[in-house]
């Protein structure tokens, strides 16, 4: 087995005043050579963006982008004719493929939207532009995991990698086991909310643990506590 540790205080940080933002791993101004990706897993950000705020018209090409609202709405709009609102409970994911650009605003003039934008290197380059959201019952993660993207499970988003995502909402004193898709792939646990321990490491909000050359991992929780697992090729 082997393990990388991301303490939440230890993420790069910027406040543009409309955007105040956390870096997992290396972007934009923020670099560090040693924290430039986990496998296939190129980009973690933890965005707060102001009421009116927004990403203006950008380009994407060749990268899978997932999207996942904490608390209040996303305004989405894409060269590809969506214009959509992204809600909690809900997950976007969009394959840039050959080129797409798209903005992402906060429509609410005065509550702040907080949200993980995670990039994915794809499987396949040069594909056609795709666009998809999807609303995820969050009874059904309570003390269990809940599939949400994948490349090949019914009821999940797609996406152009050999990558999982799951989320569960785990009260306190739950024990639960994750047993990894492909033995070749590593997981990054992201810790939303609480307090959670893996073989004696303890996970606050907002920290990362990598890990990977392990066929499962089994995590208790301290508290009642939310987690997301990005399982990824390394």
């Amino acid at each position: 087995m082997k393990t990388v540790y991301h303490k939440s205080s230890s993420r790069g940080h910027a406040n543009y005043g409309w955007l105040d933002t956390y870096y997992t791993f290396s972007f934009a101004n923020y670099y560090d050579p040693g924290r430039v990706h986990f496998g296939s897993l190129r980009v973690l950000n933890d965005d707060w963006i102001d009421g009116g705020g927004g990403f203006d018209r950008h380009p994407h090409d060749n990268m899978e982008i997932v999207t996942i609202v904490l608390e209040g709405v996303l305004e989405h709009q894409d060269s590809m004719d969506h214009k959509m609102q992204i809600h909690p409970n809900e997950i976007q994911i969009m394959s840039a493929g050959t080129g797409v650009f798209h903005s992402e605003y906060n429509p609410d003039p005065e509550i702040p939207v907080k949200l993980l934008q995670i990039w994915i290197f794809p499987q396949k380059k040069n594909i056609k532009p795709r666009y998809d959201q999807k609303v995820f019952d969050p009874l059904l993660r309570q003390n269990q995991w809940q599939r949400v993207v994948s490349p090949d499970e019914t009821g999940t988003l797609f996406i152009n990698q050999d990558a999982y995502f799951s989320l569960i909402s785990m009260d306190k004193s739950v024990t639960k086991d994750y047993h990894l898709k492909n033995k070749t792939h590593g997981i990054y646990i992201f810790i939303l909310e609480g307090l959670v321990d893996f073989n004696g490491v303890l996970l606050n909000k907002r920290d990362g643990l990598g890990i990977w050359e392990i066929p499962s991992v089994t995590l208790a929780s301290q508290s009642r506590s939310e987690i997301l697992v990005m399982e990824v090729p390394m």
